[in-house]
């Protein structure tokens, strides 16, 4: 099981500024060989109250040495965890991996934090006429 990822408060929580942070040397497992499997993971987000601490994200994604993953779950699967610790304004997580048999691949996967919901369908009541 991963670690899980610690944060802190933004310290800037009214302003929208990018956070990009790269793991250059992230590895996992090859769930058919089980052969490691090296490649890039590069995160940007816009943090709302909290943002990642390095040290905690950097003991997660080493949960993955020793695990095998397909890199379509793998980067969702990051993108998930770390949207619900910190709950991001908006958050890219991008897994760039290395060749493998002469291919190589690369996965983005997205979160966007929902607008405030407006009071959907509810029509202003009619005004009285005189």
């Amino acid at each position: 099981m991963a670690e899980p990822v610690e944060t802190f408060p933004n310290p800037e929580p009214a302003r929208d500024y990018e956070i990009a942070i790269r793991c250059p040397e992230f590895t996992s497992l090859c769930p058919k060989t089980g052969l490691p499997d090296f490649g890039e993971i590069r995160i940007t987000y816009v943090p709302d109250a909290r943002c990642i601490e390095l040290k905690a994200l950097k003991y997660y994604l080493l949960g993955f040495r020793d695990r095998g993953v397909f890199y379509e779950r793998l980067t969702n699967r990051i993108l998930d965890d770390l949207v619900a610790a910190c709950a991001p304004r908006r958050m890219v997580v991008v897994g760039d991996f290395s060749a493998r048999g002469g291919i190589t691949t690369t996965v983005t996967a997205r979160y966007e934090q929902s607008a405030p919901e407006s009071p959907a369908g509810r029509a202003s009541p009619p005004e009285s006429g005189s």
